[in-house]
């Protein structure tokens, strides 16, 4: 159960339902890329697993949901576990924000939060800055080169936004699907967020939700 102030409530689907629905997507379609955002219990993630194996090559983006912006839970330990154990190393990129950061890499300090996930077998870290404060939005990019990239983004209002790392990560993805190289698809996903959010809608009484219907530009 959730509504735009928090989440009140959750309940995973069955993994076996979400391997049979996996399967019928990739004997129906083709798939450039995938994203996950919250997956329930650690046995989706095995499923996830399982899967990738059939599909070595997809780009895989990892948003590792934990809580609601509202503050509820949405992952217990042995699915943070399974996630940094089994998911982590077969992502090319995990998208945690500056609280998930913290909780997933053992540290206050967010370099060494993304050292201690690249050491333990993360493609890259894209640690976004959205919860913090300030004009400007930081996101940094940390993967196995010496230098880190970072992208500044204005501050759209001065409240949080519902699902906006959720976008940022699915947009990225589609980015990825698209043939874009990371860097370029970053780029991409964060110009389209900045403009879901100039256009942001109130649907309720808690935070406003990102435009998702924005056109795409190039």
């Amino acid at each position: 159960m959730q509504d735009t102030c928090n989440v009140f409530g959750a309940e995973p689907v069955n993994p076996d339902l979400i391997r049979q629905q996996l399967q019928c997507l990739a004997n129906d379609v083709p798939i450039h890329a995938i994203k996950t955002g919250a997956l329930g219990n650690a046995a989706v993630v095995d499923v996830l697993i399982d899967f990738l194996d059939s599909q070595p090559d997809l780009p895989l983006i990892v948003d590792p949901v934990i809580k609601a912006a509202g503050g509820g839970d949405l992952a217990d330990d042995a699915l943070v576990q399974a996630m940094k154990q089994k998911l982590f190393p077969r992502a090319e990129m995990i998208t945690p924000n500056g609280i998930e950061l913290t909780q997933l890499g053992g540290s206050e300090d967010p370099e060494q939060a993304a050292q201690h996930l690249l050491d333990s077998g993360c493609g890259s870290v894209l640690a976004t800055g959205g919860h913090g404060t300030g004009i400007h939005i930081i996101n940094t990019l940390y993967n196995h080169t010496p230098e880190h990239m970072h992208w500044e983004v204005e501050r759209v209002g001065l409240n949080e936004y519902h699902g906006t790392g959720c976008t940022l990560a699915a947009a990225i993805a589609a980015g990825r699907a698209s043939g874009l190289s990371p860097r370029a698809a970053i780029s991409q996903a964060q110009n389209y967020v900045h403009r879901t959010l100039l256009h942001a809608l109130t649907v309720g009484k808690g935070q406003r939700v990102p435009d998702r219907g924005i056109v795409w530009e190039r």
